[in-house]
């Protein structure tokens, strides 16, 4: 596996502060992946910012704002050291837990950048994000709440979620963005088309979310029916269940390839492969891994000094376009889903 030592560091959109090259994705430290280990989730969040991690990454609807307490006391005892994103927009109705209702609206964004705030227990968010788009709201009026949010300095940046390009034009010409989180995979690669484009035209940075394929793309699992625990939600998601997980397992083996000439984990270039869109686009790339565990940390970090070659990225490239199943069951509420 290659080394461990200190990631080198991005910017976070036009004038926003730098960022370790790679950030973490907290929701499965309590969320959505079956069974958790608070403990060994806390020594991953010190080991990560040991490795020059700063980039932590939540939102109020991981485990009903679980997620954001969780986090809270790393915060605190690091608050000069780490920025805080987190998000809005999934609002959770009290008489089901299981459910997500997507608001934008000018109330709720209050209420829940008072209820973020009060779960960190911190006086302002560094980046604060719209989770998903309510396509009811215009998107100009809830950009326009949440630069509300900057004057009070309740929020440093602006963030976006799984928005279109032209969705990102609109809220950019109201206040800046500093970055526009989606999936972005060797699986996953749909916002290269014209989201991307737009990002780099307006010096927004992009933040890739499940960069790893939900962990797909390093083996840990082939078939999530008969490989993850009852409680985990990539068991819905329809890429990795059925003939479609056997289909999408058959196209891992040039990752194994590559892999092994570099003497790297298949999650390893399945990380520097998105790094290396930095370079193939133009602008800024920190995505977020998830994990819970410190070695894991290690690993994934270190994939940020791993850099393809030509014939190698070639090897790679075909990949995305023969995956089978969509990335959720309802592509509605994705960017690909509106472009």
């Amino acid at each position: 596996m290659t080394d461990v030592g200190r990631i080198g560091t991005a910017a976070l959109g036009q004038g926003g502060p730098p960022v370790g090259v790679q950030g973490l994705g907290c929701m499965g430290m309590s969320f959505a992946y079956g069974p958790v280990d608070a403990d060994a989730s806390r020594a991953t969040l010190e080991r990560a910012l040991e490795l020059g991690v700063t980039l932590y990454d939540t939102a109020d609807a991981y485990g009903a704002g679980d997620n954001e307490r969780f986090l809270a006391p790393f915060f605190t005892a690091h608050r000069d050291e780490v920025v805080i994103a987190t998000k809005f927009a999934l609002s959770i109705p009290p008489d089901d837990p299981t459910r997500r209702i997507i608001r934008n609206d000018a109330p709720y964004i209050r209420e829940a950048v008072e209820a973020s705030l009060k779960r960190l227990d911190v006086d302002v968010i560094d980046l604060y994000y719209m989770h998903r788009r309510d396509v009811n709201v215009p998107i100009e009026e809830t950009v326009g709440v949440m630069a509300e949010l900057v004057r009070e300095g309740k929020v440093k940046q602006l963030g976006l979620s799984e928005v279109t390009a032209d969705e990102l034009r609109a809220a950019h010409d109201v206040h800046p963005i500093a970055a526009v989180q989606s999936e972005w995979s060797l699986f996953s690669r749909d916002i290269e088309a014209r989201v991307v484009p737009a990002a780099r035209e307006l010096g927004v940075t992009l933040v890739p979310y499940s960069p790893l394929g939900r962990g797909f793309l390093t083996g840990s699992f082939t078939d999530a029916d008969q490989d993850l625990t009852s409680d985990d939600f990539r068991r819905r998601m329809p890429r990795f269940t059925g003939d479609n997980a056997a289909a999408n397992a058959a196209l891992l083996e040039p990752v194994r390839s590559v892999a092994e000439a570099h003497d790297a984990t298949p999650g390893q270039i399945a990380l520097a492969w998105v790094h290396q869109r930095a370079a193939v686009h133009g602008l800024p790339v920190v995505p977020i891994p998830g994990t819970r565990k410190p070695t894991r940390v290690e690993e994934n970090t270190a994939a940020t000094r791993i850099t393809l070659t030509d014939e190698e990225l070639a090897l790679l490239d075909p990949i995305a376009a023969k995956v089978t199943g969509t990335r959720y069951a309802d592509m509605t509420f994705t960017s690909a889903g509106r472009e």
